[in-house]
């Protein structure tokens, strides 16, 4: 197979085809994707592609409330934000003031930042305190894109937080490809393909693993 850019494990030539679908990106959304790739971390941004791929999926799910854990500069908080109701709101979790600083930038010029409840703080503590605060089964969905030695415990609470039918979508799943790579024993690596492999025999959801940006594995609670 030929290289991959936009999406992982696709070629260049079907990703650039699918990405010239897309409708014309908002003149702030450009601008946060221009100023976020300017940084040395900017690998970390969920692609154009994906970002429409979740509102679709926010949408069609009907959410109102949702948890994020990983927030970065905002631009996955900004898209599930505009895709909820005027009285939708996001739980936003990060550690970092530097980058989300940036984030509530954009999120205010947007119109949307009254929908988001961002949450300084090791997001196990965040997701801790929702669950001793009586939110279990509370959310519609839960993105998360941190740390990725934590997405299984990220996971475990997220499914405890979901709805019946809510839906968890993790990011980075396909790993640029590394998952793939039996000679690649980097902690990371091995983290996300053993939560690849439990999530897709689990039985408290529905799964599947698609080809979005670096790969988004969805699971649907039973």
């Amino acid at each position: 197979m030929g290289g991959t850019s936009l999406i992982t494990g696709v070629e260049d030539a079907v990703a650039s085809y699918m990405a010239g679908l897309l409708p014309p990106e908002a003149g702030l959304h450009a601008r946060l994707r221009a100023e976020t790739a300017r940084m040395p971390r900017a690998v970390m941004q969920v692609s154009r592609e994906q970002g429409r791929f979740m509102q679709l999926l926010l949408r069609v799910c009907g959410a109102r409330r949702t948890i994020e854990i990983g927030v970065f500069t905002g631009y996955s908080t900004l898209v599930t934000a505009e895709a909820l109701p005027e009285d939708g709101r996001v739980i936003a979790c990060d550690v970092s003031e530097e980058w989300t600083s940036i984030a509530r930038r954009y999120w205010q010029e947007a119109g949307v930042a009254h929908k988001i409840d961002l949450r300084i703080a090791p997001a196990l503590q965040t997701l801790d305190a929702l669950l001793a605060a009586g939110e279990a089964e509370s959310f519609d969905f839960a993105f998360i894109d941190a740390d990725k030695g934590n997405h299984a415990a990220y996971y475990e609470r997220c499914l405890q937080l979901l709805r019946p039918g809510g839906l968890i979508a993790l990011d980075n799943a396909l790993w640029h490809g590394r998952v793939a790579d039996p000679s690649n024993r980097e902690a990371d690596t091995l983290s996300l393909d053993a939560l690849n492999r439990f999530v897709a025999t689990d039985l408290r959801v529905d799964a599947s693993l698609i080809a979005c940006g670096d790969g988004l594995h969805l699971a649907r609670k039973r």
